[in-house]
């Protein structure tokens, strides 16, 4: 999986970037790694993709295969028990799935605002120009784009920003040309590209918390907390 520089957080963000306790593994981490859930009012675990419901949450930090376990095994549970002191608690079957389509959702969301803003460019050629002239601030590619597609616009970016020979390179979205394409309403979306830094950070967030969830990003800054796993580490 490849991950372009900018899309790291620097280190002084993240020594100011608020943590949270995941309550399955209780590893400590900062907030935009890990994935909020919330209580609907009819008290119904449902995923929080952008962290913004009301009330009180708990935070995982784990991948969808590992939430899958947790759940089989009764751990998921027991765990929500205690994050939200014994309340009436439903989980559905279907929630690593669901929790799956809420990050994908919030991500190509965010995708579609900055295309409406003017700022995510698409299309190989247009793309290409831009990268040479250094106003790419982040460059990404479908997962089943062409590697020699990708290769190409890798090396334009590279040029653009006085970086060859880095082996600076675009990302590798966890997303094919046809949920991108529909997603932002054009036809065979492949590759795509942020002109603005703002704009990239903006979608760093979502992005980092899907791949992760896939069990295909990197953490951005986190360390093993001394807690026991069933530590509850809920926040709001």
């Amino acid at each position: 999986m490849r991950i372009p520089h900018n899309e790291r957080l620097s280190s002084d963000n993240l020594a100011n970037a608020p943590e949270r306790t995941c309550i399955l593994s209780g590893e400590q981490g900062v907030r935009d790694d890990f994935v909020r859930l919330a209580i609907s009012p009819d008290g119904e675990v449902l995923p929080d993709a952008l962290a913004r419901a009301p009330g009180r949450g708990a935070w995982i930090g784990v991948g969808r295969a590992d939430l899958e376990k947790a759940m089989a095994k009764g751990k998921l549970k027991g765990a929500l028990a205690r994050a939200f002191k014994g309340a009436t608690l439903s989980i559905p079957d279907d929630l690593a799935q669901r929790t799956q389509l809420a990050l994908t959702r919030a991500f190509t969301d965010r995708l579609g605002l900055e295309m409406k803003s003017g700022r995510l460019l698409v299309g190989s050629d247009r793309i290409a120009e831009n990268a040479r002239q250094g106003r790419v601030a982040w460059l990404a590619h479908a997962a089943d784009a062409g590697e020699d597609g990708s290769r190409k616009l890798d090396q334009a970016w590279r040029v653009g920003q006085d970086a060859e020979g880095s082996g600076k390179a675009g990302v590798t979205l966890p997303l094919d040309r046809t949920t991108l394409s529909v997603a932002l309403g054009r036809d065979n979306v492949v590759h795509m590209a942020l002109t603005d830094p703002a704009a990239a950070k903006r979608l760093t967030v979502p992005l980092q918390r899907l791949m992760r969830f896939l069990g295909q990003g990197e953490k951005t800054g986190t360390h093993s907390g001394e807690g026991p796993a069933d530590h509850a580490g809920a926040h709001a």
